[in-house]
């Protein structure tokens, strides 16, 4: 068999590393820092149930008891759903969005200080941009954002809230129902109605930001581009004034504004 050449190549002395692949060394290199200074998602958070806590949150803020029960697929997609609608929209910097940075959130319930409808908007016209067009667009995106995951959210919660109707009527019919199964199917019920009552205040607050925001925009930098961003509040604000479903208040929390 013949010998395969190797034309230039210095006897003794292995072959310098491509540009391309230097940089595939060092991307891997600072994938391992997950978790550490980049403040990416941490490991032990990327798995089926990483929003769980959500249901866990929410109970334990008004004095209820978390639900042993696992998660049913809906109610996974559920938390899963929910959490992009929780988060205070553009509430971090656009280099940790980058990289992930993941935390868990209060439920309205837990926080006593007053809502501040302009934090949003304070903060999307303070941080550094090209031009004033370009937190137009940062609003029309973020509204638009919310509008999109508006359908998909409702859709799950509509199957959730069904399936916990017909879970709630057939307690009475099933046999050696022990107090703690019994505990842990309305404890999952209360769970599941309380996320549902979080994103939907979550969404109303939402639409006083924005609104706030785009008034604020015009006054100090008036352009057409406004219009388009009124057009999508008021949409959003449509579908939030009608969610296709009412999860059964647990505790009335009215929106208080400040500013």
């Amino acid at each position: 068999m013949p010998e395969t050449s190797f034309p230039n190549r210095t006897p003794g002395r292995a072959p310098a590393a491509s540009p391309v692949l230097a940089l595939l060394l060092a991307g891997a290199a600072l994938a391992g820092c997950s978790g550490g200074d980049f403040g990416r998602t941490r490991s032990d958070f990327l798995n089926d149930d990483m929003h769980r806590w959500i249901g866990g949150e929410a109970t334990s803020s008004v004095g209820l008891q978390a639900s042993q029960f696992q998660l049913t697929d809906n109610e996974r997609l559920l938390r899963d759903l929910a959490y992009p609608l929780i988060e205070p929209p553009h509430s971090r910097p656009a280099w940790k969005s980058v990289f992930g940075d993941y935390t868990s959130l209060a439920s309205p319930w837990r926080q006593q200080v007053v809502f501040d409808r302009s934090a949003y908007g304070r903060t999307l016209i303070d941080e550094p941009h090209r031009s004033y067009a370009s937190r137009y667009s940062q609003l029309i995106e973020d509204v638009r954002d919310d509008i999109t995951r508006f359908e998909p959210f409702y859709a799950d919660a509509v199957k959730v809230i069904d399936l916990d109707k017909k879970r709630n009527a057939a307690l009475a019919h099933i046999s050696e129902l022990s107090p703690r199964e019994r505990s842990d199917a309305v404890a999952r019920m209360q769970e599941n109605s309380l996320i549902v009552q979080w994103v939907q205040q979550c969404l109303e607050r939402r639409v006083s930001s924005y609104r706030w925001a785009l008034e604020r925009l015009v006054l100090q930098t008036p352009d057409n581009m406004a219009a388009d961003a009124d057009r999508l509040i008021g949409e959003l604000a449509a579908q939030t004034a009608n969610p296709p479903v009412a999860a059964r208040p647990v505790i009335e929390q009215p929106l208080t504004t400040r500013g």
